[in-house]
C-alpha cells in the first residue's frame, strides 16, 4: 500500500493564522494529478508542533475526506508524550486514514528501553500500520537499529522512516530485520541512493513542490531505469538544497505561495523565508522544471 513517492503535505494558513481548507483542497487535488503515491497529513512538515489538539484532529480527518481513498493517507499523530499520541491516534482512528507516523519522542531524551516502550505501547493501542520515524537531528534521540529490531516483530509496525542519510544505516537494517520489513527515506538529498539499495519509498520535502518528478524518479528506480532516476535526482538536487537552508517547512511554503497554491502564512516561532534565499529558490524551481509565479 506504501511505496514511492510520498508527499509529508504542507498546512496551508490563513491571514488569521486558521488552516485554510480551501488551499489544502487544491493541494490534495494538484497531488493526486500529478501521481503523489501517498500523503502524510500533519508531519514534521505539516507543522504539527504548533497544531492544537480539536485543531489537529480536524486537520486529519478533513484531509482524509479530501483524498477520498484516491490515494494512502498518514495521518502524523506522533508526540513526545506516549499518552497524548495515543489519545490523538486513536481519535482519528475512525477516519478515512491508511496508517500513522510515529516520531521518535523529542526533547525528552529518552534512552533506547524508553523508545522500544513508547513505540511498543502505542502499536498496542492502535489498529492500523505504523510507520516510525527516525530524525535525531530534530529530536536529539535517535533509533538505533537494534531496538528497531525489536519493535520490526510487532504485528502493527510495518515500517521505518529513516531521516539520518546514513546508508549504512539502511544496510545495518537490512542485515538485522525482517525481510518483509519496510524502508523509507525521510531525505531527500539521498533518496537515489536510498531507493538503489533496497528502500520501499521516500517521505519527502521536495515532493511538495516537484511531485511529479519525485514519483517519476522512485518509478524510474523500481523499473531500473538507471539513467532516466539519475537525471531526474540531478534536476532535483538543487532544490533539495534550496528548500533546506532554512528550517523546513520555512522555504516548502514560500515555494508553494510562488506557485499560487497557498498563502505564504507560517506559524510562529517558524518565520517567513529570508529574501536573500528567493533567487537561489526559483533558479532551483526552474532546474526541477517547475512553473512559478512572476512576484511573489
Amino acid at each position: 500500500m506504501f511505496h514511492g513517492s510520498i508527499v509529508a503535505l504542507v498546512t496551508p494558513f490563513d491571514e488569521q493564522d486558521r488552516i485554510d481548507y480551501d488551499a489544502l483542497r487544491r493541494l490534495i487535488e494538484f497531488h493526486i494529478g500529478e501521481g503523489t503515491n501517498g500523503l502524510v497529513i500533519a508531519g514534521t512538515t505539516g507543522e504539527s508542533a504548533t497544531l492544537e489538539g480539536g485543531e489537529h484532529a480536524e486537520l486529519i480527518r478533513r484531509a482524509a475526506e479530501m483524498v477520498a481513498g484516491r490515494i494512502p493517507v498518514i495521518a502524523g499523530t506522533g508526540s513526545n508524550s506516549t499518552r497524548q499520541t495515543i489519545d490523538l491516534s486513536l481519535e482519528v482512528a475512525d477516519a478515512a486514514i491508511d496508517g500513522y507516523l510515529l516520531v521518535v519522542p523529542y526533547y525528552n531524551k529518552p534512552v533506547q528501553e524508553g523508545l522500544y516502550q513508547h513505540f511498543r505501547t502505542i502499536a498496542d493501542a492502535v489498529d492500523k500500520p505504523v510507520m516510525l520515524y527516525n530524525v535525531p537531528g530534530r529530536t536529539v534521540a535517535d533509533l538505533l537499529p537494534e531496538t528497531l529490531k525489536r519493535l520490526a516483530d510487532h504485528p502493527n509496525i510495518f515500517g521505518v522512516k529513516d531521516a539520518t542519510g546514513d546508508m549504512e544505516r539502511m544496510k545495518e537494517h537490512q542485515a538485522l530485520l525482517p525481510g518483509d520489513f519496510k524502508y523509507y527515506s525521510g531525505d531527500d538529498f539521498t533518496t537515489l541512493e536510498f531507493l538503489n539499495l533496497g528502500g520501499h519509498g521516500v517521505v519527502t520535502v521536495s515532493g511538495n513542490v516537484a511531485p511529479r518528478q519525485v514519483s517519476d524518479l522512485c518509478k524510474a528506480v523500481a523499473d531500473g531505469n538507471v539513467e532516466e532516476a539519475t537525471e531526474i535526482d540531478q534536476k532535483l538536487q538543487p532544490l533539495n538544497t534550496a528548500l533546506f537552508v532554512e528550517s523546513n517547512p520555512i522555504p516548502v511554503k514560500w515555494a508553494l505561495h510562488r506557485m499560487g497554491l497557498i498563502s505564504p502564512e507560517i506559524r510562529l516561532p517558524l518565520t517567513v523565508y529570508a529574501d536573500e534565499f528567493h533567487k537561489q529558490m526559483t533558479d532551483a524551481m526552474n532546474i526541477a522544471g517547475i512553473t512559478t509565479r512572476e512576484k511573489s
